[in-house]
C-alpha cells in the first residue's frame, strides 16, 4: 500500500508534477489528485494503485513499506517511526537569552 504523503514525497523526489505521473501511470490527473488528497493510506482500485507504483519505479523512486529495507541502494529519505510526530513541533534549542 501507499500513503498520500508517500505519493507527494515520491513526486517531489522524482521532480514530476501530477500530470506527468498520471500520464506515465495511464490514469487521469483527477485520479492522482484524489489519491494525494486521501487521509493516510490511499484506497482505490488495486490495478490503479499498481500502475501508480510502477510509474514511480519507472521514474526511479522506490516506495517502501513501514520497516521494509531498500533493495535499490540509491539515495532517498525515510520518515522515522516517531511518536513525537503527533502534530507537535519538537523543542528547539535556543542560546541563553534568546
Amino acid at each position: 500500500m501507499i500513503t498520500a504523503a508517500q505519493m507527494r514525497a515520491a513526486r517531489a523526489l522524482a521532480g514530476i508534477d501530477q500530470k506527468a505521473l498520471a500520464e506515465r501511470a495511464g490514469v487521469s490527473v483527477p485520479t492522482i489528485q484524489r489519491m494525494e488528497a486521501s487521509d493516510g493510506v490511499v484506497r482505490g482500485v488495486v490495478d490503479t494503485l499498481s500502475k501508480v507504483i510502477q510509474a514511480f519505479e519507472e521514474f526511479g523512486v522506490e516506495i517502501l513499506a513501514e520497516g521494509q529495507a531498500s533493495a535499490g541502494g540509491g539515495r532517498g529519505v525515510r520518515l522515522k517511526d516517531d511518536s513525537r510526530r503527533s502534530g507537535e513541533a519538537s523543542p528547539v534549542a535556543r542560546p541563553p537569552g534568546g
